[in-house]
């Protein structure tokens, strides 16, 4: 049995309104704006995520491993073809996302992304069988 049901992730950032209108562009969902400190995104078919400002954010570095390391990212299903995932990768860019890997994608499978806040977010092409 588990001690707690699972609520949401939280990233820090400084524009906590911004960062979750990012996320619903990529992710989908409306975000739920209760201050100017604090916004929630539910996620259709995924998590909650939640946006708290942190002034003065030092944002995680990928990808390093010492200090001020990534932490943690997101992983988004971005389709099963490179012709998916190339549509994806231009609609992220022209939401502000900044590339950070985009290298041997078809060995890995994955992209590797910083959102507006600079915090690391992945497009996985997911084979479906």
């Amino acid at each position: 049995m588990s001690v707690a049901r699972y609520r949401s992730v939280v990233l820090d950032c400084p524009d906590p309104r911004s960062l979750a209108e990012f996320y619903a562009a990529v992710g989908g969902g409306t975000p739920q704006v209760e201050d100017d400190d604090w916004v929630v995104l539910e996620v259709p078919d995924g998590p909650r995520l939640a946006f708290q400002r942190a002034e003065g954010l030092a944002p995680p570095e990928w990808p390093r491993s010492d200090r001020n390391s990534q932490q943690f990212h997101i992983d988004f299903d971005a389709g099963s073809t490179w012709e998916e995932i190339d549509a994806a990768h231009e609609k992220v860019l022209a939401l502000g996302a900044r590339p950070l890997d985009l290298e041997d994608r078809e060995k890995k499978d994955f992209q590797v992304y910083a959102d507006p806040a600079g915090h690391p977010f992945c497009l996985c092409r997911i084979e479906r069988s």
